[in-house]
């Protein structure tokens, strides 16, 4: 039987290569694949949220530890879906068009994957076309929208009163976020809500589905 809470310290300490060998320990053993979620994952990763938040982890250790969760739930991810377990939400993310900065994108996508939310990245300098066709196939609850350069700030604008233009604005809540956003900002735009950072973008994602 495998020692589970070794998955939440791998994940936790940023060890990919140990979080995958005890997750396959796990499938192994027969346990249910949303017990190593919520009991273990979750909880590893709200974790290093808080550690990150009191200035105990920095950008470095955030990103081994989403290694390490993605390394487990690329492994559970084919048996939850075939299980039917629910996720905490559907969420598109991706850097504005214009903007190719990336790296904080993928600690907010990690950290919601490592929330129980699934994540769909449209990856970077993404036009507003594109963030409504995902909308339309994928029926996300929620798009995060990300950017690094204050000159590419007007491109959330953009791609929200794009969102309006489509008809597919009042279906999704969206949160932004990027060095030089603003919570001032995200209200001038008609954002629902702003992240100062990724466990700031997790707590708020689950605070609108809930609303919802």
């Amino acid at each position: 039987m495998p020692e589970l809470r070794e998955l939440y310290d791998a994940i936790l300490n940023g060890d990919h290569k140990t979080s995958a060998a005890v997750t396959r320990e796990a499938i192994d053993a027969g346990i249910e694949p949303m017990e190593l979620v919520s009991g273990y994952m979750v909880p590893a990763m709200d974790e290093v949220g808080k550690r990150f938040e009191c200035e105990d982890y920095f950008i470095p250790e955030l990103l081994l530890s989403a290694r390490a969760m993605k390394a487990a739930l690329e492994l559970l991810r084919p048996l939850l879906a075939a299980s039917g377990a629910k996720s905490a939400g559907r969420v598109v993310i991706g850097t504005v068009k214009g903007d190719l900065h990336d790296i904080g994108k993928n600690i907010v996508g990690a950290m919601l994957e490592g929330g129980g939310f699934e994540v769909i990245d449209l990856g970077a300098d993404v036009a507003p076309q594109k963030f409504i066709a995902a909308i339309k196939e994928r029926n996300p609850q929620l798009i995060c929208l990300s950017a690094l350069l204050t000159v590419t700030m007007p491109s959330m604008k953009t791609t929200i009163e794009a969102f309006k233009e489509a008809g597919v604005r009042d279906g999704v809540k969206v949160i932004v976020g990027g060095a030089p956003v603003t919570a001032e900002f995200a209200r001038e735009i008609g954002a629902d809500g702003f992240g100062e950072n990724a466990t700031a973008a997790v707590a708020l994602a689950r605070q609108l589905l809930q609303a919802a």
